[in-house]
This record gives structure tokens, sequence and C-alpha cells, in this order.
């Protein structure tokens, strides 16, 4: 076994070099900066 097939026989666990759907990543993203927001202000900390 080379360590060319070593590294081909990996599982892919994601990460930054995975691809998908960019956008629903940014909107949960923006989601979440959101739902914090709310949060801190109802509670007063801001």
């Amino acid at each position: 076994m080379t360590a060319h097939s070593a590294t081909a026989a990996r599982v892919r666990t994601g990460g930054p070099k995975e691809d998908g759907p960019k956008i629903v990543e940014h909107v949960m993203g923006w989601t979440l900066v959101v739902v914090v927001a709310m949060l801190v202000t109802q509670l007063g900390l801001l």
C-alpha cells in the first residue's frame, strides 16, 4: 500500500474543503447572530 492509496482510503469527515450549499451555511450563521442579539437584549446585557 503506497502513501497515495492510504490517503485515498480515508473517509471524509467534512471540513473547509467540503463542497456544499454555501448559502444555507451563510443564512444559518446570520440566523444564529440574530438569535444571540435578541437574547442579549431581552436579558438586558447590553
